[in-house]
């Protein structure tokens, strides 16, 4: 009876696994895709609004259906306020609009591969931030656990410098359009490169930020599918307003290319709407360590697009900062993974604790 309980228990986590690892093989697809888009002209921040457009389409019926709908009767849905508002505007800005402003600008001048590659030092970054606003105790980092979250995070620093200063020489015989133009020259494709990594460094950072601050924003307001769908909304009017550091001509918004409608749609449908969707449920059932752990399959998906259908080159610098940044991702989710364990020992202690005072006899 207790195998077979143990075996429904491994087989109820292959779902979530699946969706995962089809969520970020799709993921790695959507950035080489939009690179791609982006490499016709198109302004970065109207794929976002349209991107985040379609998002908010295609969770308005989800939120309905599984929050309103269901949990109608229990009224456990908090009334929408002044300061949610602003909240739900503050996450749109830190985790959509201006994330999307400065990644897709990174994106253009660099690789799918490098995007996936920095956006893997996010679980890092968030501890570092953690870290500095105190949220995270000096003490625990004296701890086994404590000692491999910082040896993982400075790994992933290491490996994300080293993928942005040492850019080493072609491994593959394919080469970008963008490349072959004489305009292109050799300091203005290093200069690119470096402003390219250094705005997906801060596409990053902001992400970090808004996943701190969405902690707190989801115990106000626990309804995930209509907390992002709110986000969505407001990061659509965002990225129009930020896409006027590029153009001011309405003409740009009216797109006749059919390939990047299609980037555009798919990118909003799978790369916003569905990963989202997918990686809530995921973090649900198989807690967000788990979830981490999967998501630089994406990193390998893009270099396979990049590399196979897009005909992007591989830099030796892009290959070894990318192993050297999931090394170190994997070291620090393996010290998350030990304080977990840690942390649920002493709780079950502490309870045993608790059922033994419970049961001594009162003294006569």
């Amino acid at each position: 009876m207790g195998e077979d309980m143990r075996g429904v228990g491994v087989a109820a986590k292959w779902p979530p696994v699946i969706v995962m690892v089809i969520s970020q093989v799709a993921m790695g697809s959507v950035n080489a895709l939009v690179k791609k888009a982006l490499d016709v002209g198109v302004n970065h921040m109207i794929i976002g609004a349209y991107r985040m457009a379609i998002s908010s389409f295609i969770l308005v019926p989800i939120a309905y259906i599984l929050e309103r709908h269901q949990n109608f009767q229990r009224k456990i849905i908090p009334k929408i306020t002044l300061r949610l508002m602003v909240d739900h505007f503050i996450s749109g800005l830190l985790g959509a609009s201006l994330m999307q402003f400065f990644y897709l600008l990174g994106l253009s001048y660099t690789s799918a591969t490098v995007s996936c590659a920095l956006v893997s030092l996010m679980p890092a970054i968030t501890f570092a931030f953690a870290f500095i606003f105190r949220t995270e105790k000096v003490q625990n980092l004296k701890t086994q656990a404590g000692m491999l979250k910082v040896m993982g995070t400075l790994i992933c620093i290491s490996g994300a410098l080293f993928l942005t200063f040492y850019k080493g020489p072609h491994i593959s015989n394919s080469h970008s359009h963008i490349e072959s133009l004489p305009h292109n020259n050799n300091n203005n494709k290093t200069k690119n490169w470096l402003l390219g990594c250094l705005y997906l460094t801060i596409g990053t950072l902001l992400l970090s930020l808004w996943m701190l601050f969405q902690g707190t924003l989801s115990v106000k307001y626990p309804c995930n599918f209509s907390s992002t769908c709110l986000m969505s909304v407001f990061a659509v009017f965002q990225c129009a307003l930020l896409s006027l550091y590029k153009s001011r001509d309405v003409k740009d918004w009216v797109i006749d290319d059919k390939f990047v409608i299609g980037v555009i749609v798919y990118a909003g449908v799978i790369g916003q709407a569905m990963s989202t969707v997918a990686t809530m449920w995921a973090i649900k059932k198989l807690g967000a360590v788990f979830v981490s752990a999967i998501m630089p399959i994406s990193l390998f998906s893009a270099t396979l697009f990049d590399f196979l259908l897009l005909h992007t080159p591989l830099y030796l610098g892009s290959v070894i900062g990318s192993i050297v940044t999931i090394m170190g991702l994997y070291v620090f989710l393996w010290g998350k993974k030990k304080e977990t364990e840690a942390s649920r020992m002493n709780n079950e202690d502490q309870n045993s604790n608790n059922d033994k005072d419970s049961t001594r006899s009162p003294p006569v």
